[in-house]
């Protein structure tokens, strides 16, 4: 289980368009998102990151050089009804969490209209049982939830808004995080291609009803 971080902030290089409540990639190779060959180096990563690039490099190497069957999937916002969400982690399910308290949440900086595509964990659990039954050697995915089931802060706070019917509240900090990638989104093509009968399940609608039910459920137990 890798991670998209091993792009560093790679993916900011890319021209972007900005939309009302969102930004995306301006440049037609990426209108399905990031592929597996994007550069991972001579960019600024985490250190999070730069240990999750090691490993990837390693289990591919192992795949490589010896022909074993091994896969990097490189996640991007992995989710689900029981995603304990921080605030430096698990976007949505904390942004829920902040809107069913009534306690602000901070957005740190480019608008509020920075992008991540979003899994339900089901859906991840579906493709890694699919590699399982048909293993390839020293494979890379980019495991997310693509470009149907991307968001930005702005638009996740719409949608959670319209099945509670509270307002959002939140603060604005004119400074996004180091690295911070301003648009990321998986491209899927390569995944399905090799497992075609895997596909995204849960959308993102559904997904953020299940993660609003969980939390009202583990909020007010009664």
């Amino acid at each position: 289980m890798s991670t998209n971080k091993v792009y560093g902030d790679r993916p900011n290089t890319i021209r972007l368009k900005e939309l009302p409540s969102r930004w995306d990639y301006a440049e037609p190779e990426y209108q399905n998102g990031i592929p597996e060959v994007f550069p991972i180096d001579q960019s600024l990563h985490s250190l999070f990151g730069a240990s999750k690039a090691a490993a990837d490099l390693l289990v591919q190497e192992y795949g490589r050089y010896f022909g074993m069957p091994t896969c990097c999937l490189r996640g991007g916002c992995l989710t689900g009804p029981n995603h304990s969400g921080v605030e430096l982690h698990g976007f949505l399910s904390y942004l829920v969490k902040c809107h069913l308290e009534e306690k602000p949440y901070k957005i740190y900086g480019f608008k509020g209209k920075q992008v991540r595509d979003n899994i339900h964990s089901a859906d991840v659990s579906a493709f890694i049982y699919e590699f399982y039954q048909a293993p390839r050697v020293a494979e890379v995915y980019n495991l997310g939830g693509g470009k149907d089931n991307s968001c930005s802060i702005l638009e996740a706070f719409d949608r959670v808004c319209a099945m509670t019917g509270l307002p959002h509240l939140y603060t604005y900090i004119n400074e996004n995080r180091v690295g911070d990638h301003i648009c990321y989104y998986s491209d899927l093509r390569k995944m399905k291609a090799h497992y075609p009968n895997w596909k995204i399940h849960r959308d993102l609608d559904q997904i953020l009803h299940e993660i609003v039910d969980s939390w009202k459920a583990r909020l007010d137990p009664q």
